[in-house]
C-alpha cells in the first residue's frame, strides 16, 4: 500500500495551471490573440503550420517536487515521504495541461475587422492532496483510533476535448480594442469526483485489548464519467483510437463557451489590458457512466482465517462473505445520468508602459513618430492571472521586461509569484525570417540545471506565418 502510494503522489508530481504570462500582451507571435481577443493585432493575416503552431505543456504541484523525495541529502526516502505526507495539507493541488493546435488562422476584412479562427486540443487535470488518506495509506490507523478520516478530501477532476473556435477583433477608436471569440467544445473524455461526504473511523471496543470497530459514517463517494465506458469497450475491441477520434469530432459531448477581451491605451505610454477565457460549460449526455457508493457499515475486528483447500485449491469463504457484506450495506450504483460541468474560467489582467524609441510597422526607427501605429522597443509592466478551480482560484502575479531588438528578433522576461514557486524567472524569444514566426517560451528557468527541484514546468513554442499590414 506505501509504495503504491508513492507511485500515485509522484506520478502527479511530474504532472501548473494554464497560466501563459510569457505570451500574454507579447504581440509577437500570433498566439497572443488567444489570450485576450481584444489585443492590438498589427498583421495583415496569419496561419500556422498545422500540428505546430502551438505546442504547449504546463505541469506542476503547489508543495511537492521529485527532488523532495529522491534528492540525495543523506536521509531515509521513508522519512522523506512521511515529512512532505505531513508538511501538505487537502487544498495542496496537482495539475497537467497540454495544448496541441491542429489549425489557427487569421485575416484582416476591407472594414478593418480581423478575424481569426482554429482548433485545437486540450488535456486538463487537477487533483487535490487527499491527506486524510495519504496518512491512513502510510500511517495505518493503529495510531488514530478515534480519529475521522474525511471522505472530502478526494476531489478531483479530468478532461480531454477539442475546441473549435472563431473570434473578431476591432478597433473601435484610438484608445480602445475589443474583442470576442465564440468556442465549441467537443468532450472526449471526462472524468470527476468531488463534493463527497462521510467518514471513516476506528475505534477500540470497550473491555478488550485487540477487538477494534471500523466504522464508515454517512458515506456518498461518487465519480462522474463521460466517454469512458465507450472507451473502455472500444480498447477491449482494439479500437481505442478510434474511439476518441470520433469524441473530438462531435462524436461525444458538446459545450459553448465565449472568450472576450479589451486593451485600452490610457495615455500614449502607458495601456492596460483584460481578459476572460473559457467562460462557458459542457454538457454530458451522451455515454455517461457514473458511480456512486452510499450508506453506513461497522466491522468488528477481521479474523484471520487460513484458507480452505477445495478440489486441491485455497478458498477464502470468510473474505468472499466479508466483501459480499460490504458490497450489501455500502452498494455501489453504476447510473446513466446526465450532469453539464462549467469549464474553468480564466483571468487575465495587464498594465503596460512603453518606453525608448519607437519604431514604426517596418521595423525602422520613427523617432519623431510621423504618423502610422507607435511601437516602442522597449516596455515594462504588471500581469495578473488566476484560474477558478474546484477549491478556490489559483492565482498568479507577473512583472516583465520585453524588448524589440530588431524588426526580426523580439524576446520578453517575467518574473511570477504563484501558487508553485517565489522565483519562478521565465523566457520568450521570437524570431521572424521574411514571414515565417518562430517563438519558444519556458518558465522557471533556474531550475532547469536540476529539473527535478522545479514544482512546474511550462513549455511553449509554434511556427507560423504573419504578414504584416502595408
Amino acid at each position: 500500500m506505501k509504495m503504491y502510494f508513492i507511485y500515485i503522489v509522484l506520478g502527479l508530481t511530474i504532472c501548473n495551471a494554464q497560466n501563459k504570462q510569457i505570451l500574454y500582451e507579447w504581440e509577437s507571435p500570433a498566439q497572443s490573440l488567444m489570450l485576450n481577443p481584444g489585443t492590438n493585432v498589427e498583421s495583415q493575416y496569419h496561419y500556422g503550420f498545422p500540428f505546430l503552431s502551438q505546442i504547449h505543456i504546463n505541469a506542476g504541484a503547489s508543495g511537492v517536487s521529485t527532488f523532495d523525495i529522491f534528492g540525495e541529502d543523506g536521509r531515509d526516502i521513508n522519512d522523506k515521504i512521511r515529512d512532505k505526507i505531513f508538511e501538505l495539507d487537502n487544498n495542496d493541488f496537482f495539475t497537467v495541461n497540454q495544448q496541441l493546435e491542429l489549425i489557427n488562422f487569421g485575416w484582416r476584412s476591407k472594414n478593418d475587422i480581423y478575424f481569426s479562427g482554429g482548433i485545437y486540443q486540450e488535456l486538463d487535470v487537477i487533483a487535490y492532496f487527499p491527506k486524510d488518506f495519504a496518512i491512513l495509506a502510510w500511517e495505518g490507523n493503529r495510531d488514530y483510533l478515534g480519529y475521522e478520516f474525511d471522505f472530502s478530501d478526494i476531489n478531483l477532476q479530468g478532461d480531454l476535448f477539442t475546441v473549435y473556435h472563431f473570434g473578431i477583433n476591432k478597433q473601435v477608436s484610438n484608445k480602445l480594442t475589443m474583442g470576442f471569440r465564440l468556442k465549441v467544445y467537443s468532450s472526449m473524455l471526462s472524468f470527476r469526483s468531488k463534493n463527497n461526504t462521510g467518514t471513516f473511523t476506528t475505534t477500540q471496543t470497550d473491555g478488550t485489548n485487540n477487538v477494534y470497530e471500523h466504522t464508515i459514517s454517512n458515506l456518498d463517494l461518487g465519480v462522474e464519467t463521460s466517454g469512458y465506458a465507450s472507451l473502455r469497450d472500444a480498447e477491449s475491441n482494439g479500437e481505442r483510437t478510434s474511439s476518441l477520434i470520433g469524441g473530438a469530432f462531435f462524436g461525444g459531448n458538446v459545450g459553448v463557451g465565449i472568450d472576450a477581451g479589451v486593451t485600452y491605451a490610457v495615455t500614449n505610454q502607458l495601456e492596460a489590458t483584460a481578459s476572460i477565457l473559457d467562460l462557458g460549460a459542457i454538457f454530458h449526455r451522451k455515454d455517461t457512466e457514473n458511480y456512486r457508493a452510499s450508506g453506513n457499515y461497522t466491522l468488528d475486528g477481521i479474523e484471520l482465517i487460513f484458507p480452505e483447500i477445495v478440489d486441491g485449491e485455497p478458498t477464502f469463504p470468510y473474505y468472499d462473505n466479508l466483501e459480499d457484506e460490504i458490497e450489501r450495506e455500502i452498494p455501489i450504483d453504476t447510473l446513466t445520468t446526465n450532469y453539464s460541468q462549467f469549464r474553468p474560467a480564466k483571468i487575465n489582467a495587464g498594465l503596460t508602459y512603453n518606453f525608448g524609441r519607437t519604431i514604426n510597422r517596418s521595423g525602422d526607427c520613427d523617432c519623431r513618430n510621423m504618423g502610422g501605429k507607435r511601437t516602442t522597443v522597449e516596455a515594462v509592466g504588471l500581469q495578473y492571472y488566476s484560474v477558478f478551480r474546484p477549491k478556490g482560484a489559483q492565482i498568479a502575479g507577473t512583472i516583465f521586461y520585453r524588448r524589440r531588438f530588431a524588426e526580426w528578433l523580439s524576446a520578453k522576461a517575467t518574473y511570477t509569484l504563484d501558487s508553485y514557486s517565489a522565483k519562478n524567472i521565465g523566457l520568450g524569444v521570437s524570431v521572424k525570417l521574411g514571414q515565417v514566426n518562430f517563438y519558444v517560451a519556458a518558465d522557471n528557468l533556474l531550475d532547469y540545471g536540476n529539473i527535478a527541484k522545479a514544482k512546474s514546468v511550462s513549455l511553449q513554442l509554434g511556427f507560423n506565418v504573419i504578414v504584416d499590414q502595408e
